[in-house]
Protein backbone atom coordinates (compact mmCIF):
# COMPACT_ATOMS: atom_id res chain seq x y z
CA UNK A 1 0.00 0.00 0.00
CA UNK A 2 1.17 3.62 -1.10
CA UNK A 3 2.70 5.46 2.17
CA UNK A 4 0.56 8.29 2.34
CA UNK A 5 2.32 11.96 2.31
CA UNK A 6 2.86 13.57 6.21
CA UNK A 7 3.75 17.39 7.45
CA UNK A 8 7.89 17.88 7.47
CA UNK A 9 7.22 20.25 9.74
CA UNK A 10 4.23 22.38 11.62
CA UNK A 11 4.26 24.99 9.02
CA UNK A 12 6.07 23.22 6.72
CA UNK A 13 4.76 20.72 3.28
CA UNK A 14 3.69 17.35 3.24
CA UNK A 15 6.38 14.74 2.09
CA UNK A 16 6.27 11.34 1.51
CA UNK A 17 7.75 9.74 4.51
CA UNK A 18 11.14 7.42 2.15
CA UNK A 19 12.39 9.74 0.15
CA UNK A 20 13.86 8.90 -3.46
CA UNK A 21 17.84 9.84 -3.84
CA UNK A 22 19.23 10.77 -6.83
CA UNK A 23 22.87 11.62 -5.74
CA UNK A 24 24.12 8.92 -7.68
CA UNK A 25 21.75 8.81 -10.99
CA UNK A 26 24.22 9.35 -13.42
CA UNK A 27 26.25 6.34 -12.48
CA UNK A 28 22.41 4.04 -13.49
CA UNK A 29 22.94 4.41 -16.60
CA UNK A 30 19.10 4.80 -16.95
CA UNK A 31 17.70 6.70 -20.12
CA UNK A 32 15.38 9.20 -19.86
CA UNK A 33 12.10 6.55 -20.38
CA UNK A 34 13.59 4.23 -17.81
CA UNK A 35 14.20 6.95 -15.27
CA UNK A 36 11.01 8.08 -15.88
CA UNK A 37 9.55 4.36 -15.52
CA UNK A 38 11.28 4.44 -11.71
CA UNK A 39 10.02 7.53 -10.75
CA UNK A 40 6.66 6.53 -11.43
CA UNK A 41 6.81 3.56 -9.81
CA UNK A 42 8.34 5.15 -6.77
CA UNK A 43 5.37 7.14 -6.71
CA UNK A 44 2.72 4.18 -7.26
CA UNK A 45 4.37 3.11 -3.80
CA UNK A 46 3.58 6.18 -2.19
CA UNK A 47 7.58 8.21 -2.75
CA UNK A 48 6.73 11.69 -4.50
CA UNK A 49 9.64 13.12 -2.90
CA UNK A 50 13.23 13.34 -4.03
CA UNK A 51 16.11 14.86 -3.39
CA UNK A 52 19.08 16.04 -5.72
CA UNK A 53 21.47 18.72 -5.94
CA UNK A 54 23.66 20.95 -7.35
CA UNK A 55 26.87 19.15 -7.18
CA UNK A 56 25.20 15.92 -7.91
CA UNK A 57 24.60 17.04 -11.89
CA UNK A 58 21.41 15.19 -11.22
CA UNK A 59 18.82 18.09 -12.22
CA UNK A 60 19.81 18.18 -15.96
CA UNK A 61 19.10 14.50 -15.89
CA UNK A 62 16.19 14.18 -13.93
CA UNK A 63 14.58 17.04 -15.92
CA UNK A 64 15.10 15.01 -18.84
CA UNK A 65 12.80 12.59 -17.58
CA UNK A 66 10.29 14.79 -16.48
CA UNK A 67 10.19 16.39 -19.66
CA UNK A 68 8.55 13.44 -20.85
CA UNK A 69 5.49 13.84 -18.83
CA UNK A 70 5.09 17.48 -17.65
CA UNK A 71 1.84 16.26 -15.38
CA UNK A 72 4.49 14.60 -13.50
CA UNK A 73 5.93 17.16 -11.89
CA UNK A 74 2.89 18.28 -9.70
CA UNK A 75 2.67 15.04 -7.93
CA UNK A 76 6.09 15.72 -6.86
CA UNK A 77 8.08 17.41 -4.41
CA UNK A 78 11.60 18.40 -5.48
CA UNK A 79 14.29 18.62 -3.24
CA UNK A 80 17.47 19.89 -4.08
CA UNK A 81 20.77 21.78 -2.60
CA UNK A 82 22.99 24.77 -3.10
CA UNK A 83 26.31 26.15 -1.48
CA UNK A 84 28.70 23.49 -2.81
CA UNK A 85 31.18 25.18 -5.01
CA UNK A 86 33.67 21.96 -6.62
CA UNK A 87 36.04 22.43 -9.31
CA UNK A 88 35.11 21.36 -12.50
CA UNK A 89 31.63 23.37 -12.79
CA UNK A 90 32.51 26.43 -14.79
CA UNK A 91 30.73 28.96 -13.38
CA UNK A 92 28.63 27.22 -10.64
CA UNK A 93 31.80 25.97 -9.23
CA UNK A 94 35.09 26.86 -8.08
CA UNK A 95 38.08 28.38 -10.35
CA UNK A 96 41.25 26.75 -7.59
CA UNK A 97 40.20 25.76 -4.37
CA UNK A 98 36.78 23.92 -3.58
CA UNK A 99 34.35 25.84 -1.37
CA UNK A 100 31.58 26.84 0.26
CA UNK A 101 29.53 29.94 -0.72
CA UNK A 102 25.96 30.70 0.79
CA UNK A 103 26.04 34.41 -0.52
CA UNK A 104 23.21 35.58 -1.83
CA UNK A 105 24.33 35.88 -5.49
CA UNK A 106 25.59 32.64 -5.13
CA UNK A 107 22.37 31.59 -3.77
CA UNK A 108 20.63 32.58 -6.88
CA UNK A 109 22.66 31.46 -9.82
CA UNK A 110 22.71 28.17 -8.19
CA UNK A 111 19.13 28.03 -8.06
CA UNK A 112 18.80 29.44 -11.30
CA UNK A 113 20.74 26.75 -12.49
CA UNK A 114 18.38 23.92 -10.86
CA UNK A 115 15.33 25.26 -12.17
CA UNK A 116 16.70 25.17 -15.49
CA UNK A 117 18.29 21.77 -15.40
CA UNK A 118 14.82 20.64 -13.72
CA UNK A 119 12.60 22.12 -16.11
CA UNK A 120 10.24 23.39 -13.26
CA UNK A 121 9.49 26.94 -12.18
CA UNK A 122 10.12 25.95 -8.42
CA UNK A 123 11.62 23.98 -5.50
CA UNK A 124 9.65 22.21 -3.10
CA UNK A 125 12.30 22.68 -1.01
CA UNK A 126 16.06 24.07 -0.85
CA UNK A 127 18.59 23.28 1.66
CA UNK A 128 21.80 24.63 1.90
CA UNK A 129 24.20 21.75 1.05
CA UNK A 130 27.06 22.50 4.19
CA UNK A 131 27.61 25.31 7.10
CA UNK A 132 29.36 27.74 5.02
CA UNK A 133 31.88 29.19 7.48
CA UNK A 134 31.79 33.13 6.04
CA UNK A 135 28.13 32.77 5.52
CA UNK A 136 26.11 35.89 6.17
CA UNK A 137 23.12 34.55 7.89
CA UNK A 138 20.72 37.92 7.55
CA UNK A 139 21.94 38.61 4.02
CA UNK A 140 21.22 34.52 3.37
CA UNK A 141 17.61 35.22 5.28
CA UNK A 142 16.75 38.04 3.50
CA UNK A 143 17.51 36.33 -0.31
CA UNK A 144 15.74 33.29 0.80
CA UNK A 145 12.50 35.31 1.86
CA UNK A 146 12.62 37.53 -1.70
CA UNK A 147 12.48 34.15 -3.41
CA UNK A 148 9.62 32.66 -1.44
CA UNK A 149 7.79 36.09 -2.58
CA UNK A 150 8.88 35.24 -6.17
CA UNK A 151 7.41 31.81 -5.93
CA UNK A 152 10.89 30.34 -7.01
CA UNK A 153 11.17 28.26 -3.58
CA UNK A 154 8.30 27.05 -1.57
CA UNK A 155 10.55 26.03 1.70
CA UNK A 156 13.66 26.18 2.95
CA UNK A 157 16.14 23.61 5.04
CA UNK A 158 19.93 22.60 5.83
CA UNK A 159 21.99 19.96 5.40
CA UNK A 160 24.58 18.77 7.68
CA UNK A 161 24.31 21.80 10.12
CA UNK A 162 25.38 21.12 13.86
CA UNK A 163 22.48 22.85 16.42
CA UNK A 164 24.09 26.31 17.11
CA UNK A 165 24.43 26.52 13.25
CA UNK A 166 20.66 25.87 12.86
CA UNK A 167 19.25 28.32 15.34
CA UNK A 168 21.15 31.34 14.04
CA UNK A 169 19.86 31.32 10.46
CA UNK A 170 16.35 29.88 11.96
CA UNK A 171 16.18 32.79 14.59
CA UNK A 172 16.95 35.00 11.47
CA UNK A 173 14.86 33.50 8.48
CA UNK A 174 11.91 33.25 10.65
CA UNK A 175 11.39 36.77 11.17
CA UNK A 176 10.41 37.11 7.54
CA UNK A 177 9.61 33.25 6.56
CA UNK A 178 7.54 32.08 9.54
CA UNK A 179 7.68 28.35 8.40
CA UNK A 180 11.11 28.94 9.07
CA UNK A 181 13.99 25.93 8.58
CA UNK A 182 11.98 22.97 7.54
CA UNK A 183 14.22 19.99 8.03
CA UNK A 184 18.04 19.70 8.61
CA UNK A 185 19.52 16.64 6.37
CA UNK A 186 21.89 15.27 7.86
CA UNK A 187 23.88 11.53 7.66
CA UNK A 188 22.69 8.95 10.73
CA UNK A 189 23.59 4.93 10.58
CA UNK A 190 24.15 2.36 12.48
CA UNK A 191 27.64 3.52 12.07
CA UNK A 192 27.41 7.30 12.33
CA UNK A 193 25.71 7.86 15.59
CA UNK A 194 26.57 11.58 16.18
CA UNK A 195 23.12 13.27 16.12
CA UNK A 196 22.41 10.96 19.13
CA UNK A 197 24.68 12.82 21.64
CA UNK A 198 25.41 16.41 19.39
CA UNK A 199 21.74 17.83 20.06
CA UNK A 200 20.86 18.03 16.72
CA UNK A 201 18.00 15.31 16.85
CA UNK A 202 16.36 17.02 19.85
CA UNK A 203 16.65 20.60 18.24
CA UNK A 204 14.53 18.88 15.60
CA UNK A 205 11.91 18.09 18.13
CA UNK A 206 12.02 21.34 19.60
CA UNK A 207 11.23 23.21 15.88
CA UNK A 208 8.50 20.88 14.78
CA UNK A 209 10.54 19.66 12.01
CA UNK A 210 11.96 16.36 10.99
CA UNK A 211 15.32 15.38 10.03
CA UNK A 212 16.30 13.91 6.40
CA UNK A 213 19.11 10.98 6.89
CA UNK A 214 21.31 9.92 4.11
CA UNK A 215 23.62 7.00 4.03
CA UNK A 216 21.30 5.08 6.32
CA UNK A 217 23.32 2.01 5.19
CA UNK A 218 26.83 2.93 5.71
CA UNK A 219 27.74 2.98 2.67
CA UNK A 220 26.91 -0.10 2.26
CA UNK A 221 29.32 -1.57 5.08
CA UNK A 222 26.31 -2.76 7.40
CA UNK A 223 25.77 -5.29 4.36
CA UNK A 224 29.08 -6.13 3.31
CA UNK A 225 31.47 -5.82 6.10
CA UNK A 226 34.35 -4.54 5.61
CA UNK A 227 35.77 -4.13 9.52
CA UNK A 228 35.37 -5.79 13.04
CA UNK A 229 32.93 -3.05 13.83
CA UNK A 230 30.75 -3.33 10.43
CA UNK A 231 31.32 -7.40 11.24
CA UNK A 232 29.69 -6.49 15.16
CA UNK A 233 26.47 -4.68 13.89
CA UNK A 234 25.92 -6.62 11.12
CA UNK A 235 25.61 -9.68 13.50
CA UNK A 236 23.59 -7.81 15.73
CA UNK A 237 21.55 -6.50 12.39
CA UNK A 238 20.90 -10.49 11.96
CA UNK A 239 19.94 -11.49 15.16
CA UNK A 240 17.23 -8.69 15.26
CA UNK A 241 15.92 -9.71 11.85
CA UNK A 242 15.38 -13.33 12.46
CA UNK A 243 13.27 -12.43 15.49
CA UNK A 244 10.92 -10.76 13.11
CA UNK A 245 11.68 -13.59 10.24
CA UNK A 246 12.38 -10.72 7.96
CA UNK A 247 15.22 -11.54 5.46
CA UNK A 248 16.66 -8.55 4.66
CA UNK A 249 19.14 -6.47 6.87
CA UNK A 250 18.40 -3.21 5.40
CA UNK A 251 14.68 -3.32 6.28
CA UNK A 252 16.04 -3.66 9.93
CA UNK A 253 17.97 -0.84 9.65
CA UNK A 254 15.29 1.48 8.08
CA UNK A 255 13.32 0.22 11.04
CA UNK A 256 15.82 0.94 13.72
CA UNK A 257 16.66 4.91 12.10
CA UNK A 258 12.54 5.52 12.17
CA UNK A 259 11.83 4.22 15.56
CA UNK A 260 13.28 7.61 16.74
CA UNK A 261 11.08 9.98 18.08
CA UNK A 262 12.34 13.26 15.73
CA UNK A 263 10.12 10.72 13.30
CA UNK A 264 13.07 10.93 10.27
CA UNK A 265 12.80 10.60 7.04
CA UNK A 266 15.29 7.90 5.33
CA UNK A 267 16.52 8.71 1.75
CA UNK A 268 16.65 6.14 -0.37
CA UNK A 269 19.70 5.49 -2.59
CA UNK A 270 18.85 2.82 -4.94
CA UNK A 271 17.89 2.46 -8.59
CA UNK A 272 16.71 -1.28 -8.13
CA UNK A 273 12.65 -0.89 -7.19
CA UNK A 274 12.72 -4.18 -5.23
CA UNK A 275 15.04 -2.90 -2.92
CA UNK A 276 12.82 0.05 -2.38
CA UNK A 277 10.37 -1.88 -1.83
CA UNK A 278 12.42 -4.02 1.13
CA UNK A 279 12.85 -0.46 2.25
CA UNK A 280 9.17 0.26 2.61
CA UNK A 281 8.91 -3.29 4.79
CA UNK A 282 10.75 -1.20 7.52
CA UNK A 283 6.81 0.68 8.39
CA UNK A 284 5.73 -2.94 8.91
CA UNK A 285 8.45 -3.69 11.77
CA UNK A 286 8.64 -1.83 15.07
CA UNK A 287 11.62 -2.73 17.20
CA UNK A 288 11.74 -3.18 20.50
CA UNK A 289 14.01 -0.93 22.72
CA UNK A 290 16.14 -3.92 23.57
CA UNK A 291 16.39 -4.38 20.10
CA UNK A 292 17.24 -1.10 19.08
CA UNK A 293 19.73 -1.02 21.67
CA UNK A 294 21.68 -4.31 20.74
CA UNK A 295 21.93 -2.36 17.42
CA UNK A 296 23.36 0.30 19.23
CA UNK A 297 25.37 -1.29 21.91
CA UNK A 298 27.07 -3.40 18.82
CA UNK A 299 27.88 -0.07 16.90
CA UNK A 300 29.48 1.34 20.23
CA UNK A 301 31.37 -1.93 20.94
CA UNK A 302 30.26 -1.03 25.12
CA UNK A 303 26.94 -1.59 26.83
CA UNK A 304 24.90 1.02 28.09
CA UNK A 305 25.77 2.59 30.93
Amino acid sequence: MPTSLTPIAAQGPKVSRFIAGYWRVNQWNKTPQELLRFANECLELGISTVDHAMVYRSEATFGKALALDPGLRSQLQIVTKFGIKPMGFGELGAQAVNHYDSSSAALIQSLDASLQGLGTDYIDILLVHRPDYLMDVRELAATMASLRAEGKVRYFGVSNFNPHQFEVLQRELRQNVPAGLVTNQIEFSPLHLTPLEDGTLEQCQLNDCRPMFWSCLGGGNLLEPTSERHQRIHNALRVVADEHAVAALETIVYAWVRALPCSPLPLLGTSNIERVKTALAAEHIQLTREQWYRIWEASTGHPVP
